[in-house]
C-alpha cells in the first residue's frame, strides 16, 4: 500500500487502467482487509488518496489531473464489480444450505441414505439426510409447500402448525440440522436416531 500511496502522490501521476485495476486488486489480497468491515476500510483509503490528490491538484496539469479522475472512477466501478461478485459468491453459498433442494429425489431415498449412514455410524450424514427426509416426505403428503431453498427453521415453523404434539421434537431435530450441517458440530448415534424416529412419528400421524 505504501508504494500505491507514494505513486499517488508524487505526479505526473498517468497508470494505465490495467495498472490501475491490478494496483486495486493488490490491495484486496492484503489478509487486513478480510474482516467485516471490507468495505469501510477500503472506502477510507480511497479517501484518503482522494484527499491527498485534492490537496496537490493546484501543482498538476490540466490533463495529469484528469488522469487522477479517470483512475479513482475506475477504481470505484472495479471495486463495486467485486463487491457484487463476493455478495453473489455469498447467495450461492447460502443456498445450499436449505432443507429443500432442487435436487430430484423422493422421502424414500433420503430415508434409506440416513438409515445408511447410521449403520455406517456416519451419524452427521444420518441427521442431514434424516431431517431432509422428514421434510421431503412432509412436501408430498401435502402438508408443506414445495419450497425449495427452505431453511430448517421455516420447514420447522410450518411443520409445528400441522403436528403442535411433536412442536417441540421437530424444533429440536431443526436446530440439530443447523448444528450439523453449518456449526461443524459432530453428531452421535442419538442424534440421527432421533430424527430418523420423528420422521416415523410424523409419517404416522394422520
Amino acid at each position: 500500500m505504501l508504494e500505491a500511496v507514494r505513486r499517488l502522490g508524487e505526479p505526473p501521476l498517468a497508470p494505465t487502467p490495467d495498472e490501475a485495476r491490478t494496483t486495486l486488486r493488490r490491495e484486496l489480497v492484503d489478509p487486513q482487509y478480510y474482516d467485516q468491515d471490507l468495505l469501510q476500510r477500503v472506502l477510507d483509503w480511497l479517501q484518503r488518496r482522494i484527499d491527498g490528490t485534492v490537496e496537490g491538484a493546484s501543482s498538476l496539469p490540466a490533463l495529469t489531473w484528469l488522469a487522477v479522475t479517470l483512475i479513482v472512477v475506475g477504481l470505484l466501478v472495479a471495486l463495486g464489480l467485486l463487491l457484487s461478485r463476493a455478495r453473489r459468491g455469498a447467495r450461492r453459498a447460502d443456498a445450499t444450505r436449505a432443507v429443500l433442494t432442487r435436487e430430484a429425489v423422493t422421502a424414500a431415498e433420503l430415508r434409506s441414505r440416513a438409515e445408511q449412514a447410521l449403520a455406517e455410524e456416519r451419524f452427521g450424514d444420518a441427521v442431514v439426510d434424516g431431517f431432509r427426509a422428514v421434510a421431503v416426505s412432509q412436501v408430498e403428503r401435502g402438508r408443506l409447500d414445495d419450497a425449495p431453498g427452505s431453511t430448517a427453521h421455516e420447514v420447522a415453523v410450518a411443520l409445528e402448525t400441522q403436528y403442535p404434539l411433536a412442536a417441540d421434537a421437530v424444533e429440536d431435530a431443526a436446530r440439530l440440522f443447523d448444528a450439523v450441517m453449518y456449526g461443524d458440530r459432530p453428531a452421535v448415534r442419538a442424534d440421527a436416531e432421533a430424527v430418523l424416529a420423528l420422521d416415523g412419528r410424523l409419517r404416522s400421524t394422520r
